[in-house]
């Protein structure tokens, strides 16, 4: 996926128009409706492009904040039709029933906390779509979420200046650790659930 982000960072580059705006907002949708596009590298770069090359702060923001908006829709509208399908076929519910029970009592809470968990932010939209969510307020706590994280992204561009490959390392790192604590929860889920079993 490396190779993936590579050229279209080089895209915006050369371009350095709107349509750099465009890539980086396609960037920030594809990555909500396939978790391993690697959208984040592309809002790293435009981090970069504001200190490094003096693009509007604002109009990469917006792009990446229309991107993000956009496919994390895209991800709770898969999950609106995913649960009338389920309607229709009352034998397959229970296996979803806990995941909906709980995005009834903790939704927007899952919603904020999206983004800053690379690779499965998508399965919240679903999940709220599965769960009747409002689709407004679905699309509020996605802009909340997306908000904070790239602010952050940006801010740490900005402290950083230039050097997008020492920004790169440290969110790699930040997603590495993000995908060992998941590992470990889902062992521990595991083995409670083996436990109980026997």
């Amino acid at each position: 996926m490396d190779a993936i982000a590579e050229h279209f960072i080089a895209f915006i580059r050369d371009e350095n128009n709107p349509i750099g705006l465009l890539v980086m907002a396609a960037a920030a949708a594809i990555e909500y409706v396939f978790p391993p596009f690697p959208g984040d590298t592309v809002t790293l770069f435009g981090a970069v492009l504001i200190t490094a090359e003096g693009w509007n702060f604002w109009g990469v923001f917006a792009a990446v904040m229309i991107g993000s908006g956009f496919g994390s829709m895209l991800a709770f509208y898969f999950g609106s039709g995913w649960r009338r399908r389920r309607q229709r076929a009352p034998e397959r519910r229970a296996s979803l029933d806990r995941l909906v029970d709980k995005f009834h009592r903790h939704g927007p809470v899952y919603l904020v906390l999206n983004r800053f968990l690379p690779g499965v932010r998508s399965v919240f939209f679903v999940a709220a779509g599965l769960a009747e969510m409002p689709a407004r307020a679905v699309l509020l706590y996605s802009l909340v979420s997306a908000a904070l994280w790239n602010l952050g992204l940006i801010a740490l561009g900005s402290l950083l200046g230039a050097n997008f490959d020492t920004l790169l390392g440290w969110v790699r790192q930040y997603t590495l650790v993000v995908w060992a604590v998941l590992a470990a929860l889902a062992v521990l889920w595991l083995g409670r659930l083996l436990w109980r079993r026997l």
